[in-house]
């Protein structure tokens, strides 16, 4: 076999290939085998017919045509391999001669990999926000706590603000009521904003007993995003009493003995997710000025594939699960569908461009991956998809998916590099001193990959989840 590579574009070659006939045998004895196990020719027994038998009744051309399917892949991937490049997808094959007893040509043009030229990239610099936690934002992180210990006690007045209602709901479409649009003995906390738009309106005023009707675009069910008629009948209001800020209330709602020792926890723990904050910021703003400074060509193909499995994520998926369709999210959204369309684009390429370079960084660097940190990466992306670890592995190795999460923790590990040697400093103008956490950069490269509401890239498990949930 000879092969040669033209370059189309700096994405995209084509491969010609040459293969001797003779190098087609063993295609073209499985071939006959094939067809002799498909076939039946009277005075033969099965899987005993001659070949030219074959070719006198089937035609020889039907045996060529098995054959060449049979070897062009192997052919292909022979070509692939002598050329060294790195293809992406599956190629566009054109047979231009096939002489029986002499030769087989082929070309087959497919996406590449583009050669990328990581420029210096230790004088990036970036500003991210300051750690700060202010007394209002520890007087807020308390004031949450005890609403939590808030206790509730049945009174005979008119529902306010703030207070917990007992409700029974009725919803009617076009003045039918919905199979799914009836509850009873619902807990509400007037304001929390937790149930339909105009439902706070209609119950307060009302004590136990009382009822109101009113309208509301419904969020989800068999009617989500149709208009609703909805009338709602309060059974109980009860006042919601806070629990006394003091020592008790520390003992209570925590391991601590005073108020004082509570407040000073809050404040470490506010610091400790601001830093958090920040280190994903500075993540964030380094990822994007590397990808400024290099040039990065996107195959027009794989992007083509890479906004349709977008697009179908986010309809199949997150606004199947949410009762809505596409048109009813942009109009959530207010966005058109063009809008939408350059936002998924921008996104998408983003996202290859992302890969492309960090790749790139994990083979200049040298940088592998070990167990430890492929399970500890598995365990997170487990979390995340609400399954067990042992049924995301199972999900994940039957799927062939385990170099995906391979390569985002690769990744994350090449951010991680890009990140030590950035300047990163704070509002203040302080140089922060980031600690190196390779699962949350790999984090951070997943963020980059999806900036759409779809999810760019998902393994069979979290798929799997989506499905049954």
């Amino acid at each position: 076999m000879k092969s040669a590579v033209e370059t189309l574009n700096p994405t995209r070659v084509r491969l010609s290939i040459e293969v001797p006939f003779e190098e087609l045998k063993d295609s073209l004895d499985a071939a006959y085998k094939k067809i002799n196990q498909q076939v039946t020719v009277k005075g033969f027994r099965k899987g005993k017919i001659p070949a030219r038998v074959i070719d006198q009744r089937f035609g020889r051309g039907a045996v060529l045509e098995e054959a060449v399917n049979d070897a062009l892949p192997k052919f292909y991937t022979e070509a692939v391999n002598e050329a060294e490049i790195d293809v992406l997808g599956q190629p566009e094959v054109d047979i231009t001669e096939l002489k029986d007893g002499e030769t087989l040509n082929f070309t087959a043009e497919v996406d590449v990999r583009p050669a990328i030229e990581i420029p210096d990239y230790s004088g990036i610099e970036v500003e991210v926000d300051a750690v700060e936690v202010t007394d209002e934002d520890i007087a807020e992180s308390v004031e949450q706590l005890r609403e939590r210990f808030a206790s509730t006690s049945p009174v005979e007045r008119a529902a306010e603000d703030g207070d917990v209602v007992t409700i029974d709901l009725e919803a009617k479409v076009d003045g039918e009521v919905l199979e799914d649009g009836v509850a009873s003995g619902v807990s509400y906390t007037i304001g929390s904003g937790e149930l339909l738009d105009g439902i706070d309106d209609a119950v307060k005023g009302l004590e136990a007993g009382g009822e109101a009707t009113f309208a509301s675009e419904l969020k989800g069910g068999s009617a989500a995003g149709k208009e609703a008629e909805v009338t709602v009948k309060v059974t109980q209001v009860a006042a919601r009493e806070l629990p006394e800020l003091d020592d008790e209330f520390a003992q209570l709602a925590s391991e601590f003995d005073t108020l004082e020792e509570l407040r000073a926890d809050s404040r470490k723990r506010l610091e400790n997710m601001k830093q958090y904050d920040q280190a994903t910021q500075a993540q964030e703003r380094v990822l994007e000025k590397l990808l400024e400074l290099v040039e990065v060509p996107v195959p027009e193909k794989l992007l083509e594939d890479e906004i349709n499995t977008r697009k179908h994520n986010l309809e199949h998926h997150q606004l199947g699960q949410m009762g809505l369709d596409l048109e009813k999210y942009l109009e959530i959204q207010g966005k058109t569908a063009e809008e939408f369309d350059a936002e998924t684009k921008e996104a998408a390429v983003k996202g290859i461009k992302t890969q492309f370079v960090l790749d790139e960084l994990v083979k200049r660097e040298k940088l592998n991956v070990n167990q430890e940190e492929l399970t500890e990466h598995l365990m997170r992306r487990a979390a995340s998809s609400g399954m067990s670890p042992d049924q995301f592995a199972q999900a994940v190795v039957e799927g062939g998916q385990v170099p995906l999460l391979v390569g985002e923790v690769a990744r994350g590990k090449a951010l991680a590099v890009v990140v030590e040697a950035a300047t990163v400093k704070d509002t203040n103008g302080e140089v922060v001193d980031l600690d190196d956490d390779e699962d949350e950069t790999a984090e951070t490269v997943e963020a980059a990959s999806e900036e759409t509401p779809a999810e760019a890239e998902e393994t069979p498990a979290e798929a799997e989840e989506k499905t049954e949930g």
